[in-house]
């Protein structure tokens, strides 16, 4: 049987791997997009369109990634509460799910700007406006699967406050960020003139998983719960 402490090290250790491929297709990703721009991002695309699938690989990626740390934090805290566990696991799976379908208008883009067959009937321009519009929906789609995202980290942070062996102030931080990450989608889709909205979600998001994957990869997990008068302190 794996210890706790080798089982919070491998979530960890998931979990940063996900933060690093996630940071490189966002990067990759963002190069290539000019908001608004059909001509500008068709240009970029069919320049560097072996970047964009380099990008659409890394988000198919860390898509199973987060699903393994998904998985791994199940293993971990279920012996807390397994109802709640599950809870944070589904919800997980189905922002997964979500947003790797969603990569699909992406691929939709690229096929769009490079097809010099089947598309043929439309013009230069309606093929840019059409590559374009497919990158907007992958953005409304990126929206649609934060609010899966938000959502876990709610019973997540709850366990991870009351497992009596991770720090309560990781579980509060990362309830905090559950709040923080659900402006993200509501902006998108309720006020986007608000666009700095989602780069405090970002940042807030950032620090608190940022927090917990460190944690659990470097310090572990108690492997005895503390007594009550020390988990109080």
């Amino acid at each position: 049987m794996r210890s706790r402490k080798r089982s919070a090290r491998l979530a960890g250790a998931l979990y940063l791997s996900y933060i690093a491929v996630t940071i490189f297709a966002n990067v990759t990703r963002d190069r290539l997009v000019v908001p608004g721009d059909a001509a500008a991002t068709t240009e970029r695309i069919v320049a560097s369109v072996q970047l964009l699938r380099f990008s659409f690989v890394g988000d198919v990626l860390a898509g199973v990634l987060f699903l393994l740390t998904a998985w791994a934090l199940y293993v971990l805290l279920k012996p807390v509460n397994t109802e709640v566990a599950l809870l944070f696991l589904l919800l997980n799976a189905a922002g997964v799910a979500v947003q790797c379908l969603n990569m699909l208008n992406l691929f939709a883009a690229a096929v769009i700007v490079t097809d010099g067959g089947s598309l043929s009937a439309f013009t230069g321009e309606q093929s840019q406006a059409l590559a374009l519009l497919f990158v907007e929906l992958h953005e409304a789609g990126f929206g649609i699967a934060q609010f899966f995202f938000a959502a876990w980290l709610l019973p997540l942070g709850y366990l991870v406050l009351t497992s009596g062996y991770l720090p309560r102030l990781l579980g509060v931080i990362l309830m905090v960020e559950s709040a923080a990450w659900l402006l993200y989608p509501l902006q998108y889709f309720l006020a986007p003139a608000l666009s700095g909205v989602r780069y405090v979600s970002s940042m807030v998001g950032f620090i608190g998983e940022f927090s917990l994957a460190l944690w659990l990869l470097i310090m572990g997990a108690r492997e005895q719960e503390p007594t009550p008068a020390a988990a109080h302190a």
